[in-house]
């Protein structure tokens, strides 16, 4: 079941702003916190309560269970940061199979312009100034939950009409 559609209205509008601290939130310090990603997770059980608990969801537990999954082996490979794949899995519990084919195309394409725009970003900073903002120093990650933030908001418009 496609919770970014049927959700009420003032719950997808708490989404989108537990989406955008979790991006600023990312953004600042490099990492999420557990309140975000939990607070996304219980959202989508709030939405599938008022929704009506129907046996479709047991999509949105596969894609959950998935991502949860898939992400927990990129974090042990030293690939994904733990904030970033709890968010992605608490993301993925409001998607059906079919708007998780819609959301992951969506997260990667930012994920591959955000990581774009910092590597250059980092190649015009000036060298040896002491850069204050973590994500232009040199060897630093990408903070992906921007990019899983984006891609859950794009989801979520194109979802609603």
């Amino acid at each position: 079941m496609n919770l970014f559609a049927s959700a009420p209205l003032w719950l997808a509008w708490c989404l989108a702003a537990l989406l955008i601290a979790a991006a600023i939130e990312d953004a600042v310090r490099m990492k999420i916190s557990n309140v975000v990603s939990l607070a996304v997770f219980v959202a989508a059980i709030v939405a599938m309560a008022v929704g009506g608990l129907e046996i479709a969801l047991w999509q949105n537990a596969l894609v959950f269970a998935v991502l949860l999954a898939g992400g927990t082996l990129l974090f042990g490979a030293g690939k994904m940061g733990g904030g970033d794949v709890k968010l992605m899995a608490g993301v993925g519990l409001w998607c059906s199979l079919t708007t998780a084919f819609t959301l992951l195309p969506i997260v990667f394409i930012t994920g591959g312009l955000l990581a774009l725009i910092i590597l250059a970003a980092r190649t015009i900073a000036p060298k040896g100034s002491g850069v204050r903002v973590i994500v232009l120093k040199p060897g630093s990650g990408i903070p992906y939950g921007i990019a899983i933030a984006a891609g859950a908001l794009i989801t979520l418009a194109l979802s609603r009409g």
